[in-house]
């Protein structure tokens, strides 16, 4: 019957990424995920070319423990800034992995620099001579908790530095991702709420 038919029919569901795409519904789309994810790139593949184009052939001092100390403090406001930036955006997933791939690639940076730095003053704080490819790849294995032990702190100094790293390795996966984790749950109830309360006026 014709009139069952026009009740039956039923128009295509929009297809996700596009303009008749339900605000809040599903992924982000295919234009916000390719921006984010090409941001993720583009942030991690920046940090990690300054991290060889900073000169670092200057002495291990008290003012090179207080420059990394201001690192790590000035991630902490970054982290609290990423939070609320994952509150507020409307895709906070795509966000949330943004914000890791600003955070972490700087903390390890932080202290692979400092690494460098040490080594280049005092040559027995380590196993070995420390080039940045080198104090790139002991921090890396110290935040993996792989310990090959190729590459061991020896003098005072060292152990202490690592010894912190790695209590800010606990904090940063225990801790700051639990937090971004935390932000992208709210953030997408914040999003479907703000969707549902749209929704009548359309």
């Amino acid at each position: 019957m014709p009139g069952v038919e026009g009740h039956l029919r039923t128009e295509p569901p929009p297809r996700p990424g596009s303009a008749g795409a339900r605000p809040g519904g599903g992924g982000p789309g295919r234009r916000p995920f390719v921006l984010g994810m090409a941001r993720t790139l583009l942030t991690s593949a920046g940090l990690l070319v300054l991290y060889f184009v900073l000169p670092l052939d200057r002495p291990f001092s008290a003012g090179t423990v207080l420059a990394l100390g201001a690192g790590v403090l000035a991630m902490g406001l970054l982290v609290a800034w990423q939070v609320r930036s994952i509150l507020r955006s409307p895709h906070p997933a795509l966000r949330a992995v943004e914000a890791v791939a600003l955070s972490l690639p700087l903390f390890l940076l932080l202290f692979a620099a400092t690494y460098a730095v040490l080594s280049a003053s005092d040559p027995g704080a380590f196993t070995e001579n420390l080039t940045r490819v080198d104090s790139l790849y002991f921090v890396i294995t110290v935040f993996a908790t792989v310990g090959f032990g190729d590459i061991t702190p020896v003098t005072d100094v060292a152990r202490v530095l690592v010894s912190v790293q790695m209590v800010g390795d606990l904090l940063l996966i225990g801790l700051v991702l639990r937090v971004f984790l935390t932000a992208v749950q709210q953030g997408r109830r914040r999003t479907a709420r703000e969707s549902e309360e749209a929704s009548p006026e359309r």
